[in-house]
């Protein structure tokens, strides 16, 4: 897998946060199936930032905790076979799956873990987890794409053993 990392802003979140992604995001892959060696764009930024991208991107006039860009739309979440017939998914040097981008913000990962009991890992793990499943063709508009996303997002967590405190 390769995870394109970038950075910015003053705020730093006390994690490793470029191998965690890296290693929340092979397990999320490896739990829908994936069949291939993937690509993903990661950057951590500020509620600033991600205002803007959501105002341009979404028309949503507010700061969010994560947004996600995918590459290819799924015909089915987490189903890749329709893959094997594109070409225009896969890196042309490399063959990996190209999947998009996630973009989080950090201001978000800290105020959401005070919030919500738990961990800055976890929030942090939590978001990548959710937007992984975005980026493999998963939503949560309809209830029940909630209720499978929410029950995905905590058996991978659960695996990598990171839980709420």
């Amino acid at each position: 897998m390769t995870l394109n990392f970038e950075e910015e802003g003053d705020v730093q979140l006390p994690l490793a946060c470029e191998s965690l992604a890296g290693r929340v995001m092979l397990e999320a892959l490896d739990y829908i199936g994936c069949p291939y060696e993937a690509e993903v764009n990661l950057l951590l930024t500020t509620d600033e930032e991600i205002w803007q991208m959501n105002r341009e991107f979404r028309s949503t006039d507010r700061a969010t905790d994560v947004l996600s860009f995918p590459m290819t739309d799924f015909e089915a979440p987490g189903e890749f076979g329709f893959l094997e017939e594109r070409n225009d998914c896969f890196h042309p040097e490399s063959g990996e799956l190209l999947l998009g981008d996630i973009v989080i913000s950090k201001d978000r990962v800290l105020s959401q873990a005070a919030e919500y009991g738990h961990s800055v890992l976890r929030e942090f793990a939590f978001l990548i987890t959710h937007s992984v499943l975005h980026l493999t063709g998963y939503d949560h508009m309809e209830e029940d794409e909630r209720l499978v996303m929410e029950r995905m997002q905590k058996e991978i967590l659960e695996k990598l053993e990171i839980l709420r405190e």
